[in-house]
């Protein structure tokens, strides 16, 4: 199954907020670079449509996750944060975050690619990940407290902003979190 057709399986899953979700990810899909952008600049699947497949690597390890240690919650919330925790990364409509590195006059020489295939979009105003995400989300889709903090604290002890949750981190976090991590340092790199 090609990693499309997964990520369309996984949003039919959402079914109480089918409407709103559908509008925001159409939304997503064909205003943001949310289908082709890469999930890194140089490390994990920093390829056209890296996003995408992390997106879509995260929700089915969050969903075996939840069944194994936490059936009770939503398998919707799963979807919706697993597949938006990230959205940030999209940058802008019609402002991209990651831009395409061109290859020095020596590698082009030598016919090597950029050592960095991305950059960072300068000319974007900072926002961290989450935050852009959330600012992208928040006035097309309804998210829930606990979906909210699972998206703005998802990367956990990676970042020193997210000290303030330590302890106080609601169950639907730590499976993103968990389900994130795997992704990256597991899945992607088979």
């Amino acid at each position: 199954m090609t990693v499309k057709e997964r990520y369309e399986k996984l949003k039919e899953l959402v079914t109480e907020r089918k409407a709103e979700f559908a509008e925001l990810m159409s939304f997503v899909e064909n205003e943001t670079e949310y289908l082709t952008a890469p999930a890194s600049t140089r490390f994990h699947l920093s390829r056209e449509g890296g996003l995408l497949e992390h997106s879509v690597n995260v929700c089915e390890n969050m969903l075996r996750l939840r069944a194994a240690l936490a059936p009770e919650i939503s398998e919707e919330s799963c979807v919706i944060t697993a597949l938006l925790h990230d959205l940030g990364k999209v940058g802008m409509p019609g402002r991209p975050m990651y831009i395409p590195n061109q290859p020095t006059a020596k590698q082009k020489q030598y016919g090597y690619g950029p050592s960095v295939p991305y950059h960072t979009n300068e000319k974007l105003t900072y926002l961290s990940v989450p935050i852009r995400g959330l600012y992208l989300i928040a006035s097309r889709f309804p998210l829930t407290e606990e979906e909210t903090q699972a998206i703005v604290y998802h990367d956990g002890q990676y970042v020193d902003d997210n000290k303030s949750v330590a302890t106080r981190e609601c169950p639907l976090l730590f499976l993103l979190q968990y389900a994130d991590s795997w992704s990256c340092f597991v899945t992607e790199r088979k």
